[in-house]
Formats: structure tokens, C-alpha cells, sequence
């Protein structure tokens, strides 16, 4: 199927972060007010089309770390303790799910819901194989595709996490995205300056994204400022643009998936 919205023009790929919709610190607790503007914003853009997703929060990273899918199993091989946490942590990740997909239904958008679970692998928790074909077809019906970082099965590990960080730098160059919008509780990645105060970096280079990623690298783990670098590292690579923005601020987001200079994190497209 050709990778292409209704239109023929490529969508742009936007994910919303784990902290920024839900209440850090708070067990499954929901940011409603922001979930609720971020879905208006998305809603309103009509071209390009957009692939939606979004990080698991305070729903998924508590039940993830207590059952070890973050990490290999104990022992070398998965146990019904480990089967039952990804039984747990797809439940509460789901919850999280159809907030999401209310609120943009109540904002008058056509959402699509496209879990990966059954469409993607990991091997030792890393992503193996993603079909992209699911959000394809959503697209080519005028669907709103959204998906979200969830528990899939790991050919080594019996079950092991699948970052929506890792989801959006694989479906890029799948569905020829011209960008991906992550959108966080901060403005872009924070380094300290010469005065030691912190400021944002404007520029992604391969040596910043290193520096980022390093603390985070062996396993998709949950997200988080490490995985983000690396995907937008790999998205860049592959020949689209990738920006971390705050989604705090009042239309940001809608800007950014028009294509518009938006204040944040950048990582640009190097051609293949």
C-alpha cells in the first residue's frame, strides 16, 4: 500500500509524552485540561494528515519497572510473573488509550484506534519488526490514526516494552513522514550554559543525541529524554525532520505539524 494520506501528501507524525498528558508522581492520573487543549489543536489541522501518538505516563511506567519488561527476565527466560505484568501493564496502558481517543472524538476528530501490539516484535527489548500497513489503511480511509507505547512480544524475552518513541523514528520513513513533532512537558532538551544556567539546545547534533542517549542505551525501556534523542537521532537520519516542543504553550503544536518555526529542539533531516 502506498505510504500516503487522503490527498496523496505524507502525513506528519506527532507524539504526545507520557508526563505531559498524565500526572507525574500520581498513579494513573490524567492532565485532562491539557489532554483536552492538545486534542482541539490536532483536531483543527486539516492538512497534513496526522499520525497519532502517545507515551504511557503514569499508567504504564509503574506496572512496567515492578514487573522488570524494562529489562531482561530473572533467571534468563520469562515466568507467568512476567506474563502476568504485560497482562497488567496493556491494561492500564489502554485505559490511558481511550482518554485519548474521547477527548479527540469530543473534539471533533475521526480517531483510529491502531494498537501494535499484535503488529510488531521485539527481540531482547529491542524493536525486531513493526507493520505499518494497519496505520496505512486508517489513513487511507480519512482516519485520525492513533497508537501508543504498549508491551509486545519479545522473541527472547517473552514480552518486553515497545517505546512510542521507538514506534514513531520506525514508522517515519515507512509512511515517508516529512516530520515528527514530539511534544513534552519542556521546551526541548535543557543543557547547561557557560553561566550554568540551563537553556535549551536548538540543534540535535549527533553528539548532543549521543551524550542523551548513552544513560538509556540497551533496551527500548519507557521512553524518556534518552530514547527521545536516539529516535530523533535515527528519524534525521532517515531524511525527516524531527523537534521537541512544550505542548504548555498555547498552539505550538497545530504550528508545528503545519510546518511552521517552532521554538524547541531540532533534528534535521540528513538525506539518506
Amino acid at each position: 500500500m502506498e505510504s500516503t494520506a487522503v490527498g496523496g501528501l505524507p502525513p506528519v507524525l506527532v507524539e504526545l509524552g507520557g508526563r505531559l498528558i498524565t500526572r507525574r508522581g500520581e498513579v494513573e492520573k490524567l492532565r485532562p485540561k491539557v489532554l483536552a487543549r492538545l486534542c482541539r489543536e490536532i483536531a483543527t489541522v486539516r492538512d497534513p494528515a496526522i499520525v497519532l501518538l502517545h507515551g504511557s505516563g503514569s499508567f504504564g511506567q509503574r506496572g512496567t519497572r515492578a514487573f522488570g519488561l524494562d529489562r531482561p527476565p530473572e533467571g534468563g527466560s520469562p515466568d507467568r510473573h512476567r506474563t502476568r505484568g504485560a497482562a497488567i501493564v496493556s491494561v492500564e496502558v489502554r485505559r490511558l488509550h481511550l482518554s485519548v481517543l474521547r477527548e479527540l472524538v469530543r473534539a471533533g476528530a475521526r480517531p483510529a484506534s491502531v494498537p501494535l501490539a499484535t503488529h510488531a516484535r521485539n527481540r531482547e527489548g529491542r524493536l525486531e519488526s513493526i507493520d505499518a500497513r494497519p496505520v496505512e489503511e486508517a489513513l487511507a480511509a480519512g482516519r485520525l490514526p492513533v497508537s501508543f507505547g504498549d508491551v509486545v512480544p519479545d522473541d527472547v524475552w517473552g514480552f518486553s516494552v515497545l517505546s512510542a518513541d521507538t514506534i514513531a523514528a520506525a514508522l517515519a520513513p515507512r509512511l515517508h513522514a516529512p516530520r515528527v513533532v514530539f511534544v513534552s512537558d519542556v521546551p526541548g532538551f535543557l543543557e547547561p550554559g557557560p553561566d550554568g544556567r540551563r537553556s535549551v539546545v536548538s540543534e540535535v547534533s549527533d553528539a548532543i543525541a549521543e551524550r542523551w542517549e548513552a544513560p538509556t542505551r540497551g533496551t527500548d525501556g519507557t521512553g524518556g529524554a534518552g530514547g527521545r534523542a536516539g529516535a530523533m537521532r535515527r528519524i534525521a537520519a532517515s531524511g525527516a525532520d524531527a523537534v521537541l516542543i512544550s505542548g504548555l504553550t498555547d498552539g505550538a503544536v497545530s504550528r508545528a505539524i503545519r510546518g511552521e518555526a517552532v521554538y524547541g529542539s531540532w533534528a534535521h533531516a540528513r538525506p539518506p
